[in-house]
């Protein structure tokens, strides 16, 4: 734990680890509320952010807009569909020999990447292809 980390950040850090997935913070809002620990939704935001900027917390940003938060483990990728938002996990990560190329490179701590690739998948693809025959 970091001496410097407000309760409030503590908070959030813990529901974040009982539940292990990523979360938005309009539902981080709500599951803090619902454990008798609430907190006012510009704070679950500041909090989010001091996190993101110690190292703790990743956002991952949805097609739609939405930021998703989740302890930093290890790196995420996914096939992100930007017409149903399904999201595909993909298991390898070809860019870790470019992160420790930048970290030489340019003396920057990196925290965590991201690798995300937008498109359609196979189902929104064939009821794509399915509604341009009707048509």
């Amino acid at each position: 734990m970091k001496a410097s980390r407000t309760r409030s950040q503590e908070r959030i850090i813990s529901i974040l680890k009982s539940i292990n997935r990523a979360i938005s913070a309009q539902d981080l809002f709500i599951e803090l509320r619902n454990r008798d620990q609430a907190m006012g939704l510009a704070t679950v935001y500041r909090a989010l952010e001091a996190l993101k900027l110690e190292g703790a917390v990743q956002a991952r940003t949805m097609a739609g807009g939405e930021s998703l938060y989740s302890l930093v483990q290890e790196d995420k990728h996914h096939l992100t569909c930007l017409q149903c938002g399904g999201s595909i996990p993909i298991d390898t990560c070809p860019v870790h020999e470019l992160e420790a190329q930048l970290h030489q490179s340019y003396q920057f701590k990196i925290y965590y990447h991201m690798l995300e690739f937008f498109g359609l998948c196979t189902q929104c693809q064939a009821a794509n292809a399915t509604s341009e025959s009707v048509n």
